[in-house]
């Protein structure tokens, strides 16, 4: 009987195997459908954004997006260091949703995760004094779930910032 068990259980689960790998290619090719929509209707959002701010922004390899609106002349952020900045974040929306104004300055050491990585990829191209706006795509910053607070899922966030101080 144990043996029948066993036997009928091992059936059950190539059964089962079957079946998934029938529809694996199905189930892949629909995913990746769904991302490549996805991403092509985010990708669209932040150029209809860049258009109707008059943006001139620097691309990245990653897909993150800046522009220095006001150059500084201090140290420039590198590895190690200690960033700090005045800063608001923004939905593609427009909606305001965290600013130092209201939580403090964000200081963070650059390399050192703790923020969003398109901030952390950002951050390099700056200097003390640099004012800029970065568009950071949902895969560099909250991603498929959002932060649970204030930052939906699948979001492009924008950061306007200012150095402050970088030691």
């Amino acid at each position: 009987m144990l043996l029948t068990f066993v036997i009928g259980c091992d059936n059950v689960r190539h059964y089962n195997e079957e079946i998934n790998n029938d529809n694996s290619k199905d189930k892949k090719e629909s995913l990746v459908k769904v991302n490549k929509y996805l991403v092509n209707t985010e990708n669209t959002e932040i150029d209809n954004y860049i258009r109707r701010h008059n943006l001139d922004v620097t691309k990245t390899g990653s897909g993150l997006k800046y522009q220095i609106t006001k150059p500084g002349t201090g140290d420039t952020a590198v590895l190690g260091k200690i960033v700090t900045m005045n800063y608001r974040v923004k939905l593609i929306t427009g909606d305001i949703i965290y600013s130092s104004s209201e939580d403090g300055p964000l200081s963070f050491e650059i390399g050192h995760g703790g923020v969003e990585s398109g901030l952390e990829e950002a951050i390099l191209n700056f200097r003390v004094g640099d004012e800029a706006i970065i568009i950071i795509p949902s895969h560099l910053g909250y991603g498929l779930l959002g932060d649970n607070k204030k930052i939906p899922q699948r979001s492009t966030i924008i950061y306007e910032i200012e150095i402050t101080n970088i030691n």
